[in-house]
């Protein structure tokens, strides 16, 4: 999964360079399926790179097909919290997008997300995903060995509030492996000490997902993504982050 997690990170750095006005939507993806099914060599480990060929060494995209989601990558703007669908839709100034991205190597899934600025952005939309951004941090300093879920939840959730955001509640974290998504779900708000014990060997995908205005969410119009009910912005980061015995490891970071 480390090994998954570094492909993915340098999937989505390179991902980032492509963002800018005028772009649309399914550029983007299309974009990250040219690298994920024709993968250069800048994404593979010398020692991985000389046994690929086999079919379950072939980097696959974890989002395509499941629940019949249509693309490899989730692409949402402003107002769009996760999961929505790549389009025709062309990225303006001023903008934010999400950009969610699984990947599945080696019988292993790896999950990540960033939000970015579509060229320049007033002060509070920046001072949200910086807040968010934070946000993941702080939850993963309580990805260790003793603490619980509720440890995780609760930190996140009184950091957002202290800056005068809000978390969404409806949408959550999860364990991941094997399988995309995976028990525990990880809530981006909570009680201190509540919930499961976390363990060495546990691999969690922390994402916060924070709005300027209300919590509450409603399904977006193309069946697959989630917005503010009131139409407000959000932002929303996330990191494959494993538990060692000395704390949290970061899976999708270079």
């Amino acid at each position: 999964m480390a090994e998954g997690g570094k492909i993915l990170a340098k999937i989505m750095k390179k991902l980032e360079k492509k963002v800018k006005p005028g772009i649309t939507t399914k550029e983007l993806d299309r974009f990250v399926e040219s690298l994920i099914s024709c993968p250069p060599k800048f994404l593979l480990p010398t020692e991985a790179l000389a046994k690929v060929g086999a079919a379950e060494d072939k980097i696959k995209c974890s989002f395509k097909g499941y629940e019949n989601f249509p693309a490899c990558l989730c692409t949402s703007i402003n107002e769009e919290i996760v999961h929505s669908t790549p389009s025709i839709r062309r990225l303006r100034e001023g903008d934010i997008i999400s950009l969610d991205l699984g990947i599945f190597w080696k019988g292993f899934h790896t999950d990540m997300a960033i939000t970015l600025p579509v060229g320049k952005i007033d002060p509070e939309t920046q001072g949200l995903i910086q807040v968010t951004k934070k946000a993941l941090k702080i939850g993963i300093k309580k990805v260790r060995p003793g603490n619980t879920l509720g440890d995780i939840s609760n930190a996140i959730q009184e950091y957002v509030e202290s800056q005068g955001f809000n978390v969404v509640r409806e949408l959550c974290g999860h364990g991941i492996g094997r399988e995309l998504h995976e028990d525990p779900q990880i809530l981006n708000y909570g009680r201190k000490g509540k919930g499961p014990e976390l363990r060495e060997g546990m691999v969690l995908a922390l994402e916060p997902m924070v709005t300027v205005g209300d919590w509450r969410i409603k399904k977006s119009v193309d069946g697959f993504g989630w917005e503010t009910a009131d139409g407000s912005l959000s932002c929303h980061f996330e990191h494959t982050t494993a538990i060692t015995k000395k704390g949290p490891k970061i899976l999708t970071k270079i």
